[in-house]
């Protein structure tokens, strides 16, 4: 679903994987793209980990000034978060389900990194609800190519 020119963007989504991954250049892509996010002034919202590629997405993004809103299901907090996490704001929620619902509610587009079949439920969902006309915000994978969405 591409964009159109005049849309405004003030929060995105970032989706990932729990892992680094087993390439380095997915480490330097969530760099990147917290970067990037960060230098257009942009918010980040994520699926609220203290590991992983999604940790270094917030990292990127919240040590350059932006705004981090990390979403965490209440069962994987205590996997997935730490007390001296980077996140300035936490929204913990009952479920995955109601995880992807908030961060629809406080995202204007969305970006999925390599991941895992979280990730993949999470595309999966977003999409599906965006072809039964439920949002029409857009969705991207990254690549080292930010025009290729």
């Amino acid at each position: 679903m591409a964009a159109t020119p005049n849309r405004q963007f003030k929060n995105i989504c970032v989706l990932s994987g729990f892992t680094y991954g087993k390439h380095k250049e997915f480490i330097e892509a969530a760099l990147d793209l917290g970067r990037s996010i960060a230098a257009t002034k942009l918010h980040l919202v994520y699926g609220e980990s203290n590991r992983g590629l999604s940790k270094m997405v917030s990292e990127a993004t919240f040590i350059r000034g932006s705004q981090v809103l990390g979403i965490i299901p209440r069962v994987l907090k205590p996997l997935g978060s730490s007390s001296d996490s980077l996140t300035e704001e936490e929204l913990v929620v009952s479920g995955m389900q109601e995880r992807i619902t908030e961060m629809l509610n406080h995202a204007d587009a969305f970006i999925f990194l390599p991941g895992d079949l979280a990730t993949l439920e999470a595309l999966i969902t977003l999409a599906s609800w965006a072809h039964l006309h439920i949002h029409q915000k857009p969705i991207c994978t990254f690549t080292r190519n930010p025009s290729v969405c």
